[in-house]
């Protein structure tokens, strides 16, 4: 059901990769086709998340607003994203996200009270929808690599400018 809602979101774009495979294969493409099968092997892994997290998750974040509303409990604790004091916050969206609507993961800095503002970033990445900011071309070639500059220059122990273990 996971893999059926996040299909439905975009069918047409999934109907007309499945069409470009059928006739990557007939003719036989096999680098555009294994491109394919690469792609929707890690798309489908979805299905590897447990379904009750999935719909927990769900229900608190999008329904609830557990987290923006201060009523999200764990293990008997309350949530408390303003007790954050001693680290960096990066928020990453997609311009193009059809899950998460704009500024929704932004929103999570100013949740964030107790860090300083010189620890807090926002990215949001042109052209990328909700899978795309983590995973793909838009993943390797903009988001990693500013994850990792973040981590570095927030990194207050480091060795000779390098990250330790």
């Amino acid at each position: 059901m996971q893999l059926a809602a996040f299909v439905s979101m975009n069918p047409g774009r999934h109907f007309a990769a499945y069409r470009n495979y059928w006739l990557d294969r007939v003719r036989g493409r096999d680098e555009q086709a294994a491109a394919h099968e690469r792609f929707y092997d890690e798309y489908n892994a979805v299905l590897d998340m447990d379904a009750l997290y999935y719909l927990e998750t769900v229900r608190l974040v999008f329904q609830e607003h557990a987290l923006a509303r201060g009523t999200w409990w764990v293990a008997g604790e309350p949530v408390r994203p303003g007790d954050i004091r001693d680290t960096a916050v990066l928020t990453v969206e997609g311009a193009e996200d059809d899950i998460t609507g704009a500024g929704q993961t932004h929103a999570a800095l100013g949740l964030c009270t107790g860090v300083r503002e010189a620890d807090k970033q926002r990215l949001t990445v042109e052209g990328a929808g909700h899978y795309g900011i983590f995973s793909g071309a838009r993943w390797r070639g903009s988001i990693y690599p500013a994850v990792r500059e973040f981590v570095r220059a927030h990194d207050r122990i480091t060795t000779r400018g390098q990250l330790l273990p």
